[in-house]
């Protein structure tokens, strides 16, 4: 993955709305009132200025057959307008990049973070071999718009092939080929209806000026967060693999051909166990601290023993202070934990997400010792 530092952040017309605090991006983080753009957000009423993010294509008749073989999802019957999204391991199968993916009938879209852009583009253009196949950065002339639901947007909405490219996160519902380890009935991800919408970057200067309600990156964040939703730049790490995140539910196709880092999807998916497992935390707001990306979660009886790591962190609208962590996977589901952040003891309640029982689906039955006398 990317050094972020080492992106150059976008300059978005959206800073010359009132109230605009940038969130390192050149995007904004909020308005000044991020409870209240968390809450229209919500409500499906407010946008999200999301040109910060990376939008890459694959063009020519062999891309959806040439990115199935070289990816996790099933790619090859997509259709016109559809949506997925699709990880690239490595050969040991740890996660090295995440796209959101939508075709048009004539092109593939890729919307990755921005720091994924360039290596993921420079990846693929290494791979094209003998494939008709053409990968191109789009970033600079194409934004991405963020919603939850459908918003009318006062520009065009791109689609050069007469098909609107919009993509509809597949989070909400287990994909045709996926497993999810996290209670199913429960899941928080049922009522997830975020969406990617593409413009012309032209048009950012005339979307900026409208009316429409705007909402920041960190009420994102804080409604992705409550729906347990993982993100490659914050959840992932160099030691990650798809089953600690639960990303198995949308991403991962496991009946599909062979692809780098399968063998390890299917070992530990059948017979082994995910190392480590997201978890979500409640935290006690008393101190007003929020947890930062990294800081160590451990035991409340013993503040000693570190089981794991902040991932992601906000303040929800109605949950307050909560967060996404990586735990080991031998963590009691029912201990207590802690996030230990600048110098405070910040009390945590987990959720469990992914379980410790994740894996081992195949349930293949342990022999007996060699030499051992059944009774």
């Amino acid at each position: 993955m990317a050094d972020a530092d080492q992106v150059p952040a976008v300059v978005s017309p959206f800073s010359g709305r009132d109230g605009f605090v940038d969130d390192g991006t050149g995007v904004a983080a909020h308005y000044g009132t991020p409870v209240a753009e968390q809450r229209a957000l919500a409500a499906g009423t407010a946008i999200v200025d999301l040109s910060s993010r990376g939008v890459l294509t694959v063009t020519g008749p062999d891309r959806l057959t040439w990115l199935h073989s070289l990816t996790s999802q099933s790619l090859t019957g997509l259709a016109p307008g559809d949506s997925t999204e699709t990880l690239l391991l490595d050969a040991n199968g740890r996660l090295e990049h995440a796209a959101r993916v939508v075709d048009d009938g004539e092109t593939t879209w890729l919307l990755v973070d921005l720091p994924e852009a360039e290596p993921l583009r420079a990846w693929l253009d290494r791979m094209r071999f003998m494939l008709r196949v053409e990968v191109a950065d789009r970033t600079a002339d194409v934004a991405t718009i963020g919603s939850l639901g459908e918003v009318a947007l006062p520009v065009p909405v791109l689609a050069p092939a007469g098909v609107p490219v919009v993509w509809v996160d597949p989070w909400s519902e287990v994909a045709v080929g996926g497993h999810s380890y996290a209670d199913a009935e429960a899941h928080p991800g049922r009522e997830w209806t975020a969406r990617e919408t593409l413009v012309a970057r032209s048009d950012l200067d005339a979307l900026a000026a409208s009316s429409l309600p705007a909402a920041g990156t960190l009420a994102l964040e804080a409604l992705r967060i409550e729906a347990w939703r993982p993100r490659l730049t914050t959840e992932v790490d160099e030691r990650s693999i798809p089953h600690e995140l639960d990303w198995m539910r949308s991403a991962v196709h496991l009946a599909k051909g062979c692809y780098r880092g399968q063998e390890t999807v299917a070992k530990v998916h059948n017979i082994g166990h995910p190392p480590r497992r997201l978890v979500m935390l409640h935290l006690d707001g008393s101190d007003s601290v929020l947890p930062a990306h990294g800081d160590p979660v451990v035991l409340a009886a013993d503040t000693t023993r570190e089981v794991g790591h902040v991932t992601s962190s906000a303040v929800h609208h109605e949950l307050g202070p909560i967060a996404l962590a990586l735990v080991k996977r031998t963590t009691d589901e029912a201990a207590p934990l802690a996030v230990l952040s600048s110098d405070i003891v910040v009390a945590a309640s987990p959720q469990t997400i992914v379980p410790a029982s994740a894996g081992a689906s195949a349930g293949v039955p342990r022999l007996p010792r060699l030499g051992a006398v059944r009774r």
